[in-house]
């Protein structure tokens, strides 16, 4: 090993703080050392390498749960989509008709199911609903998606609420999301779009949404929580309705950068819930996010800024000020990972190979330190001013080809205000577990090609 290369393995040995597991709560780790920087953000956004990592999801929950039992947290904002979420945010406010959690994330039905369809999600909202009996509807913690693929089940969420409040307007929205017939996926509206066959219904949703608007100081009557927050649910769904159709629209066009419209419409939904739980709570809302490491880091650091790409965690820091938030990234060396092979394929628990030698998980693991917390500020942030490689699983992994489809090049001072490596890490379980997973940890091609 090169001098510098010593010299970079003592100085991340300086400045981090290893992490023990801690058995008494089952946690991934022991999440003390790192609360201390978490605590007076109003956003906290939590990273994964990886779509499919148990330790990940686990020292989110536990995190998360140390910020809303101690620091005032008002809300859980995931990268999933906001219909979803919003059955689950009933069932842990206690307002929903599931029986159980396992019912409360059945509309997670969207590929990957895994991802929020899993045994430490599972855990969690059960540990959410049990936190918030008792309290308050204002101080309870809710659950919220942020994401925008679910167009036709957002319109048919509005037209429910429309059906209980206003049944004239429920009409008139019929008659508007009619031009988005529902013959096939949201894709093929797209599609249709695209090669001129159907016409654009961008209009229809964007009079839709503007209705709702207008209609809402009549629909949420100030001071009725429940109302308040129905209406709110129900204009976010129309936001979405909006975003959505215009991101199926163009996601044919070479010339749009969908993946620009998708986390503008991220942080759009955040600052939208913000301000909504901020005028609830009459104080600034605290909120925890819950996405990938390429969503959560700050694209100018990457090869994402350099394509005109931006993220969310990017959008947050312009918005908000790198004051009011955190971005934590996660990365692992090896172990297994839950993820699939092919779009829409079978979940499979497959092994991650070591890391490139030349990435900095390789540089993290040849610190000897099985878990450990990186703050990236002073000395350290200087030493990672050099582009390095970093690896990104999402929903596929695919190690016939490790280089080109999970690797890029990051300045991780600049992407992340922090890091958490965990060296060794395990597939995250699936509540609707497939052959291919139970079988699990098939072997991969040969290490570093």
């Amino acid at each position: 090993m090169a001098l510098d290369d010593d010299d970079l393995i003592y100085s991340i040995r300086s400045a981090a703080t290893a992490l023990g597991n801690a058995p008494q709560d089952g946690s991934a780790v022991n999440i003390s050392a790192l609360m201390k920087d978490l605590t007076d953000k109003y956003f906290v956004l939590l990273g994964e390498a990886t779509h499919g990592t148990r330790e990940f999801y686990q020292a989110r929950v536990e995190i998360t749960k140390r910020l809303i039992i101690d620091h005032g947290i008002t809300a859980i904002a995931i990268e999933g989509d906001w219909p979803s979420a919003a059955r689950v945010n009933r069932y842990v406010r206690r307002q929903g008709v599931d029986a159980n959690a396992n019912e409360a994330l059945s509309d997670f039905t969207r590929f990957p199911l895994w991802m929020w369809r899993n045994t430490v999600l599972l855990d969690f909202v059960i540990w959410l609903r049990r936190h918030n009996e008792g309290l308050p509807l204002t101080q309870q913690v809710g659950f919220y998606g942020l994401d925008m693929y679910s167009m036709y089940e957002s319109v048919a969420a509005v037209l429910e609420y429309l059906d209980r409040v206003d049944p004239d307007a429920a009409a008139d929205a019929r008659a508007a999301y009619a031009c988005l017939d529902r013959l096939g996926s949201e894709r093929h509206y797209g599609y249709g779009v695209s090669l001129g066959k159907r016409a654009s219904c961008e209009e229809e949703v964007v009079r839709q949404l503007m209705s709702l608007r207008e209609a809402g100081l009549m629909y949420a009557r100030e001071g009725n929580v429940l109302a308040e927050d129905d209406q709110f649910e129900a204009e976010q769904n129309a936001r979405l309705i909006q975003s959505a159709e215009s991101y199926y629209r163009q996601m044919f066009d070479r010339r749009v950068n969908t993946w620009n419209l998708r986390d503008s419409h991220m942080l759009d939904t955040l600052d939208h819930l913000h301000r909504h739980l901020t005028r609830r709570l009459q104080r600034p809302a605290k909120i925890v996010v819950w996405a990938h490491n390429s969503h959560v880091g700050d694209a100018r650091a990457t090869y994402m800024g350099e394509r005109s790409q931006h993220t969310l965690g990017q959008l947050t820091r312009e918005r908000y000020g790198s004051d009011a938030c955190a971005l934590l990234g996660f990365t692992t060396y090896t172990g297994t990972v839950t993820a699939a092979s092919d779009w829409d394929g079978p979940a499979e628990r497959k092994r991650v190979r070591p890391a490139l030698t030349d990435s900095l998980e390789a540089v993290f693991h040849r610190t000897g330190l099985a878990r450990f917390y990186l703050p990236l500020t002073g000395d350290i942030a200087q030493i990672f001013r050099r582009p390095r490689l970093q690896r990104a699983i999402g929903v596929l992994y695919l190690p016939e080809s490790e280089r080109a489809s999970h690797y890029y090049e990051c300045r991780l001072n600049e992407q992340f205000d922090a890091i958490v490596h965990i060296d060794q890490t395990h597939a995250l379980e699936p509540l609707d577990p497939t052959s291919e997973w139970v079988a699990g940890e098939q072997a991969t091609y040969p290490f570093n090609v």
